[in-house]
């Protein structure tokens, strides 16, 4: 091969990893949201003109690469070797969506506009959804979420969740990219084009149409936001402080974040008392968090509810990070990565949801890294939940990307759910929305303190929490259908 047809080939790969990096910034916190509409257009083309399946491979990897790198950027520090194969992981998710992008759109026509405006983005939340897996990480960068201010569009998420927002954002991206590829003809581009605005137009069209859900309530949150404290007895006491500061507010409930209390309350008859005594000079019942041995010897993340009369209420956290809070094969993986920051000792995961009366509320309790999976939260409303309360702690990453991205994607959760939505971080960022993702509270990762937020109760029942997660499986037939197609096309194709 001619040097300068190598050179050029790497050129080409090199952007598309550059356009994977841009297509990153519509995530929070750049919060470029429009790229999310556009961003993926260069790509589409680049890989409709890649001129060999290899070639389409090579393109789409090196741009998961670029995006999944830039988006997890926080991570990479805390994962020493793991960061190649976080690498290697995010470099073979596109690649479905690169082999099929060029093999629809290699020769543009109307007709392969026309599936590829459905068939493209189906393979995209396909993968969206198979990546989602708690074992591989969790539901972090998805197109969907970029959309979280973007109103009237957010109301998509009540029809079909996250999901069916990615399907939009990446079906206007197809659309448009048909009117910038080469060899398409007049009616491609006119399709293409027309597709892309009709997307959007539905997209807004629902969102300005819906009718506003109806408030049946109000629900007062005190959340306490200390900041990086280290020391448990430390921890403990700055909580403590900053509850007895909500004496005469009002509130409903007084919410610490997630690892508040790194011992566990029922092994210390003090530690009990003095969490009864908080409840009653704050006037309300007290939300702790619990990270700690329990009684059986396992290390438990446990929401416990406290009252002046004592313990009312717990929950204990089920779905637990990979390698932050166990590692998966760890008599293997614990040797390899022993130098990195994984989890010393796996925590035990509970075994089931859980509802906390606080009142006359029922609140649905989450702990931090559940709250970017849409079914628990779509299973505490069908439980019966009025509000949704997460606790967090990003103190490992602290400062980065990842807390506003893990307080935004709260925005998503109350449209689908229909239910305000409230995050409280031990060290930032809080945030609390109402069901149709108007931002109610939020306070940065450098503020100290408590913070007061009224949320409205609803009880209307969204689409989404009605037929859950029917946009992935209908997406899973379309991609697969499409791609039989296309494979026994070819087979016939070769034959003749």
């Amino acid at each position: 091969m001619p040097v300068a047809v190598r050179v050029r080939r790497w050129a080409v790969r090199g952007l598309a990893l550059l356009i994977g990096c841009v297509v990153a910034l519509a995530q929070p916190a750049a919060d470029v949201w429009w790229l999310g509409w556009v961003g993926l257009v260069p790509l589409v083309v680049l890989l409709g003109r890649a001129g060999s399946y290899g070639e389409a491979a090579w393109r789409s990897s090196l741009a998961a690469v670029g995006y999944f790198l830039t988006v997890l950027q926080w991570l990479l520090p805390n994962v020493g070797f793991l960061a190649l194969v976080v690498g290697v992981v995010a470099g073979a998710l596109w690649v479905p969506f690169g082999l099929v992008t060029y093999r629809l759109l290699r020769e543009p026509s109307a007709v392969r506009v026309a599936a590829a405006v459905v068939v493209l983005p189906s393979v995209w939340v396909a993968v969206e959804a198979l990546r989602s897996w708690e074992g591989l990480g969790g539901a972090w960068g998805l197109v969907g979420l970029t959309q979280w201010q973007a109103r009237p569009v957010l109301a998509v998420a009540s029809l079909g969740g996250v999901w069916l927002l990615s399907f939009v954002v990446v079906a206007v991206n197809v659309g448009l990219a048909a009117v910038f590829l080469p060899g398409a003809g007049r009616a491609a581009r006119l399709l293409g084009g027309g597709l892309a605005a009709g997307f959007a137009a539905l997209a807004v069209g629902y969102g300005l149409l819906r009718p506003e859900p109806v408030a049946t309530g109000s629900f007062r949150v005190v959340g306490v936001q200390p900041g990086v404290v280290y020391g448990g007895p430390e921890r403990f006491a700055a909580h403590l402080d900053l509850t007895h500061r909500a004496a005469g507010l009002g509130q409903d409930v007084v919410v610490w974040g997630q690892s508040s209390m790194p011992f566990d309350p029922a092994r210390n008859p003090d530690v009990v008392a003095r969490l009864r005594q908080a409840a009653a000079v704050a006037g309300s019942d007290v939300l702790v968090n619990v990270d700690a041995r329990a009684a059986d010897g396992r290390i438990r993340k446990t929401t416990q509810q406290y009252g002046p009369g004592g313990l009312m209420g717990t929950y204990e956290k089920r779905r637990l990070v990979p390698f932050g809070e166990y590692v998966p094969m760890r008599p293997l993986l614990g040797k390899v990565l022993q130098d990195t920051a994984i989890a010393e000792e796996d925590r035990a995961p509970g075994r089931k949801p859980a509802m906390l009366l606080v009142g006359g509320t029922r609140v649905g309790p989450l702990i931090s890294y559940e709250s970017i999976f849409p079914d628990l939260r779509r299973e505490l409303v069908r439980l019966g939940a009025d509000v949704t309360v997460v606790q967090g702690s990003l103190t490992s990453f602290h400062g980065t990307w990842a807390q506003p991205q893990q307080a935004s994607a709260e925005a998503v959760r109350a449209v689908e759910s229909g239910r305000s939505a409230v995050l409280v971080e031990l060290n930032g960022t809080s945030a609390a929305f109402d069901a149709q993702g108007r931002r109610l509270a939020w306070l940065p990762p450098d503020s100290q303190g408590i913070f007061v937020v009224d949320v409205p109760l609803y009880e209307e029942i969204t689409p989404y929490v009605r037929w859950g997660d029917w946009v992935p499986r209908a997406a899973f037939v379309i991609a697969a259908v499409g791609i039989v197609l296309l494979v026994a096309r070819a087979a016939r194709a070769r034959q003749s």
